[in-house]
């Protein structure tokens, strides 16, 4: 019987190993996201691995955006961030929806879970000045359908303005992911705009005016009657209806 060559088994499983050898290296020194990495030498001797595995590794840890790789200038701690994330659930969902519109649907459901989780812990922390910026923004919204125009950083800026005062830094760059994956994939389909911005000024000022009676069911409400039309759209639109 003839048996598959093992080495590139091997290598994967190497490479894999040296990537987690470089992520508990960031841990055990403590090194912050932009502070410099060791070269590639002194890693080759710390990890008692080959260049090539070192520069394989490094490799896969960018595209996670654990490190930055400046040419010339060394290798860096990255940020981390949730962009990778957003890369693969677009892909996922595009992938997906030649055959199945349920991809795009269970991204909206996670988002919807999330915010009306969220909006209950954020109605008894907002300030009087935080409402007056968020009904700012629904006054900006209105201003930009009369004049027949789509407002998506606006709609943005809002669902950012909502949850700031929970001083979670995940929270908006885990929002800001699925933003991303909804208006990449809504490119790609070509749906350029909302078919009813009126309807959308009036979610959010429903959620504003719950908000400000300090009304959580209501505002948790609101939020799930926001998230049905988004869900309706993307919905009709895959059917090229809208």
């Amino acid at each position: 019987m003839c048996r598959m060559p093992q080495e590139p088994v091997r290598e994967r499983r190497v490479g894999s190993q040296v990537q987690r050898e470089v992520m508990q290296l960031i841990l055990d020194r403590r090194l912050r996201p932009g502070a410099l990495l060791p070269t590639e030498a002194e890693l080759m001797e710390e990890l008692g691995v080959s260049r090539n595995s070192v520069r394989e590794a490094l490799k896969a840890l960018q595209a996670l955006d654990i490190v930055e790789i400046r040419h010339g200038y060394g290798t860096y701690v990255g940020q981390a961030s949730l962009t990778p994330l957003a890369d693969g659930l677009t892909f996922r969902t595009l992938v997906q929806l030649a055959d199945d519109t349920r991809a795009l649907e269970e991204i909206l459901q996670v988002r919807e879970v999330l915010e009306e989780g969220l909006v209950r812990r954020v109605a008894v922390l907002l300030t009087d000045e935080e409402l007056s910026q968020l009904e700012a923004l629904v006054r900006k919204m209105e201003e930009a359908a009369d004049a027949g125009g789509a407002f998506p950083e606006l709609d943005r800026e809002f669902h950012e303005t909502l949850y700031r005062s929970l001083g979670n830094e995940l929270v908006p760059q885990l929002l800001g992911a699925f933003w991303n994956v909804f208006n990449r994939v809504a490119g790609v389909r070509g749906w350029a705009r909302d078919p009813a911005p009126d309807v959308t000024v009036s979610r959010h000022r429903d959620i504003v005016t719950a908000l400000r009676a300090r009304d959580v069911e209501g505002a948790q409400r609101a939020m799930a009657d926001h998230f049905r039309g988004i869900e309706a759209r993307s919905g009709q639109e895959s059917r090229g209806v809208g």
